[in-house]
This record gives C-alpha cells, structure tokens and sequence, in this order.
C-alpha cells in the first residue's frame, strides 16, 4: 500500500529533521542473484537502518527465486530479462505505480547504483524535486561490451554514463584508481571513496580443511588454483582456462578448483577437463572451500573493487590477478599478489607456476595477503556511505 505522504517541495529541506532519514535506494539487482554489488548494497541498508536513523525504501527487479531475503523495504519493479544474460533483468524506468509510490515515501535522498533506465529515471525526478542525488559505482559497465563482438558500442555507452553521473551530486568510487579517473571526469568536488569489507571470521585460514580437500581427490600438498567468481565471460574465463591450458604442460597433474556458477559454466567444463567444478557455494561451504585452495587466479578486467580476491586475501590465498584498477587497490605486487598485463596468458601460467614450483615464497605472499585484508572491515564501508550521505544533506 502506498504511503499517504505529499510530494517533496520544490525548496531543498534541512539536514536536522528530527525524524529518520528517508532514502530511496535504485539498485538494477538488490537480491535476486548474489554478487559483490548486492551484497554492499544489502550490507549498508541493513547496518544503517540499525545505528544511522535511516529509513531505507529500496526499488530493484525482483524474481520469484531471490538468492537471499533483502535488508529493508524492497518495492519490485516491472522488469524483462537481460538479452543474451536472461539469469538478469533490466527494468525499463519507472512506471507510474512506482513514481507514486516513490511521491508517497518522499525521499530526502535518493542513492542510485546501477546506471540503467531504473537508476536513470530516478536521478531525473530526484533534480526535478531538489533531492540530493548520491551514485555508486559497483561495476565497469562500459568494459563489458568487447566480451560479446560489441566493442563498436563502447563510446555511446562511455556517453551514457557521462550524462548518468553529470546529474549527482556525490559520486562512490570502489578504490582510489577508479576514484582518481572518476574525479578527473566528473570533478574532484563530487567524488568520494567507498571500499567495501569483509568478515574476518568467515573468511579465514582458520576454515582450511584437510580432510575435504582429500574427498575431492587431492593430496595434502597438492596446492589448488581457485577461480571464484560467476561463470561469465567478462569475468575471465576464457583467460583463465588458456592460461591453466599452459601451465599444464609443466604440472601435468593440476587440477584446479571452480567456485561459481552462471550460464557459461558448460562451455567452461569443456575447456577445464581436469577442472573441480563446485557451483554455487554458500555460508559455511563457501568459507571452507575458499580457505582450502592456495592461489586464487583471477584474470578479470571488469570488476569496480574485486570483493572475491579481497575474501581470498583474508582466507590466505596467494593472488595471481590481471593488473586492473580494482586489484592495483588490493595488491602490492610481489608482496601480497602477483599483477599480470590483462590478456596475457603466458604471463599468468609464469606467474602460477613461480608460485606453484616455490612454496615457501607462495605461503609467504598468502600470509601478507591475509594481514594486507585486515585493513578493509564493514564498519569502516558503511561509514564512507553515511558519511556522504550527511555531506549531501548538509548542501542542501
């Protein structure tokens, strides 16, 4: 039922209400499939909503399936699938129902997160009511495109983002790389950093486990390479496989471990016969099988922050990673993790196999890896969101 709130006025209120907060949160994928972006998202509402006085109304697609139960208010919105990626959807703006629902809660600010019809809608009627529009970046849209023959759409696309992120006020930025390109674009003035956390206690060295590793047929000192991520070509895949494909030649018996799931997984399968495929994984399953590999391989090029390789740094796995803003923010090169030229699988399989042939030097760098992510905690994140959160109100 909509709330029976009048319209925001037209003249910009003050930052002391003496009530809660009220934000409305545009997210184009809140909770019907995990992923680093959600779970942020999910991480704020929620953390917030408990110490900040913030009242949350979050409007997202949603499906009759959702990967886990949503932090706050969550409105569906009218959506269809993604073509050519039916596992996402994409809603084409805003419908009346949701511009009067979204009238009737009267934010004080709106949050958008995703730079699709959604999000773009609800900055367009947050300028024509004088809210306070705050953008966050989760993913790097504009590389995704080269993956599927569709480089050519690249700068209309690099055009779109432009005029998206042109109407915020505050703009989040994942890392100081990408927060340095997006204040060069947009202005030092607009933006701000948000880096995201992880749960020392679940991700952890502590979750090892010896005995499950020998169930899945490895000895205890084979090391295992880890691709964790959704089964998705932007996420490296390809990479990752013609890379292992060389390494193989020098450690004929590696068998590497998958954690993921997605609609490439089959075509992955083929190219990794001797590859430990484990799905979707989660809670304790997750911890566990993550901690139990020893080198986390991650080749992607698409990712805003790479919440994976920060999760696989504080199990105390060593890094092998394409050098790409996201990990340039996580690794010190040949102290946490090795930093790879994007594309270039005979430099990952060199990379692998040092660490591979060299123990003593590959538990090293994990252990550096795992004290490097004892800098990153949600408490710190969620702080850098409410504290954007006051900047903006107090220009109002």
């Amino acid at each position: 039922m909509l709330l029976e709130r009048p319209l925001p006025s037209s003249e910009p209120r003050s930052s002391g209400l003496g009530r809660p907060l009220r934000v409305a949160l545009f997210s184009g994928n809140y909770n019907y499939l995990r992923d680093g972006a959600n779970r942020a998202l999910n991480r704020v509402v929620r953390d917030a909503s408990d110490s900040a006085n913030i009242e949350f109304r979050i409007y997202s697609p949603t499906t009759r399936t959702p990967a886990f139960e949503p932090a706050g208010t969550l409105i569906s919105v009218p959506s269809i699938p993604f073509p050519g990626h039916g596992e996402f959807r994409v809603a084409l703006g805003m419908p009346r129902r949701i511009r009067e629902d979204l009238a009737g809660f009267a934010p004080d600010l709106v949050h958008v997160s995703a730079p699709d019809p959604l999000g773009n809608a609800a900055s367009k009627w947050a300028g024509a009511h004088r809210i306070p529009v705050v953008a966050s970046l989760h993913t790097r849209f504009e590389t995704y495109f080269g993956f599927y023959g569709l480089g050519w759409i690249r700068g209309l696309v690099e055009g779109h983002l432009d005029r998206f992120y042109d109407r915020s006020d505050f703009i989040l930025a994942p890392n100081r790389p990408i927060m340095a390109e997006l204040a060069a674009r947009y202005g030092a003035q607009r933006t701000r950093l948000w880096h995201r956390g992880v749960e020392h206690g679940d991700f952890s060295p502590a979750r090892r486990d010896l005995a499950w590793r020998r169930s899945l047929g490895y000895a205890d000192d084979a090391p295992i390479v880890l691709f964790f991520g959704r089964l998705v070509r932007e996420k490296g895949i390809d990479m990752f496989a013609e890379a292992i494909g060389l390494l193989e030649r020098e450690f004929p018996g590696l068998r590497p471990m998958v954690i993921g799931d997605g609609p490439e997984r089959k075509r992955f399968e083929a190219m990794l016969p001797r590859g430990v495929f484990l799905g979707h994984l989660d809670g304790e399953s997750l911890w566990r099988a993550v901690a139990s590999a020893d080198i986390l391989f991650n080749p992607s090029v698409t990712e805003a922050f790479g919440n994976v390789v920060l999760e696989a740094m504080a199990a105390g796995l060593a890094i092998v990673a394409a050098d790409a803003p996201s990990t340039r923010a996580l690794i010190a090169p040949h102290e946490n993790g090795i930093l790879c030229p994007p594309n270039d699988p005979p430099a990952y399989a060199a990379a692998l196999a040092a660490l591979l042939a060299d123990p003593p030097t590959r538990r090293g760098i994990a252990l550096a890896a795992q004290r490097a992510s004892l800098e990153f905690n949600w408490s710190d994140s969620v702080g850098n969101v409410l504290a954007v959160y006051a900047e903006a109100m107090a220009g109002r």
